[in-house]
C-alpha cells in the first residue's frame, strides 16, 4: 500500500510540476532539447541478439521460420565494429552448404544475421538520430501525465499524417492510419515509444493488399547517447491470396 501511495504522490507531483509557473507544459520542447543533447559520441560496446520470426501462407501451405543471431557491436573514434563470434560464423556456413545442396532448405541464421548487420545496428547505439528522423514524419497532438514502468512519465502523443508521405508513396493508398507514442521523463529523456502503422492499398484495380506495423522501443542514456535497450516490430500482410507475418526482437546490452 505505501508503495503504491508513494508512486500516486510522484505522479500528482509531476502533474503541479507540469502546471505551475506556466500555461501549459511544454513536453515537445523538452523532448527536442533531449534529443540533440543525446546525439554524444562516447564510445560504446554492446552485445546486440536478434531474434526472428516469420510465417508465409496459411493451411497446408504454411511456412515458419525461426532465427537468432548475436554479435558484438563497438563504436569509438576508429568508427563501428561489428565483430562475429567463431560459433555464428560456423553455423553460417553450415547454412549456406545445405542450401546449397537443398534451395528449399530453412535458413533462419543467415535471415536473421541481416538484422545485425551495421546499418541495422545504428539505431540501437544511435537512437536519438533514429527518432529523430522518425518524429519529422509525424504531427505533434497532446500530452498527458502518464507512467512508465511504474514511475511518473509525461506521454506525448503524435499522428502520422499521409501528407507526410512521398507522392509515390501515397500514390494507391486507400486508407492510412498511424501514431507515435513518445514516453518521456521529467527533463525530456526518451523512456520508450510505440509506433503503429496500417494502410490498405490497390493498384491496377485488382491488385490490393493490406499492412500493418507495429514498434515498441525502450531506451537508456550511455553518457550523452541515447540507447535502445529494446526494439521489437511486429508485422503483417496480405495481398494476391498471400499472408505474411513476422516478428524481430533486438535486444541490447552494453558492455
Amino acid at each position: 500500500m505505501k508503495y503504491r501511495q508513494s508512486n500516486v504522490i510522484a505522479i500528482l507531483g509531476l502533474a503541479v510540476a507540469l502546471t505551475a509557473g506556466s500555461a501549459q507544459a511544454d513536453g515537445l520542447g523538452d523532448l527536442k532539447a533531449a534529443l540533440s543533447r543525446l546525439q554524444g559520441h562516447v564510445p560504446i560496446k554492446a552485445v546486440v541478439e536478434a531474434k526472428t520470426w516469420n510465417r508465409q501462407g496459411e493451411g497446408k501451405e504454411v511456412e515458419e521460420t525461426q532465427g537468432k543471431a548475436s554479435v558484438k557491436v563497438e563504436e569509438g573514434q576508429a568508427g563501428l565494429q561489428v565483430s562475429y563470434s567463431r560459433d555464428l560464423l560456423n553455423t553460417l556456413e553450415a547454412e549456406e552448404r545445405a542450401k546449397e545442396k537443398d534451395s528449399k532448405a530453412k535458413t533462419p541464421t543467415l535471415a536473421a544475421l541481416g538484422e545485425v548487420n551495421s546499418s541495422s545496428l545504428r539505431p540501437l547505439i544511435s537512437a536519438s538520430a533514429s527518432l529523430t528522423r522518425s518524429l519529422e514524419k509525424a504531427n505533434f497532438k497532446s500530452e498527458k501525465v502518464d507512467t512508465y514502468n511504474g514511475k511518473p512519465a509525461r506521454l506525448l502523443s503524435f499522428e502520422l499524417s499521409i501528407d507526410k508521405l512521398s507522392e509515390k508513396e501515397r500514390k494507391y493508398l486507400k486508407k492510412f492510419e498511424g501514431s507515435v507514442s513518445v514516453w518521456i521523463d521529467a527533463d525530456g529523456t526518451p523512456l520508450a515509444s510505440r509506433y503503429s502503422q496500417s494502410l490498405s492499398a490497390r493498384a491496377f484495380l485488382v491488385v490490393s493488399f493490406e499492412s500493418k506495423n507495429d514498434e515498441e522501443w525502450a531506451y537508456t542514456t550511455v553518457g550523452d547517447r541515447l540507447v535502445a535497450l529494446r526494439r521489437e516490430v511486429k508485422s503483417s500482410g496480405a495481398g494476391m491470396g498471400e499472408k505474411s507475418e513476422n516478428k524481430v526482437t533486438k535486444s541490447l546490452q552494453v558492455l
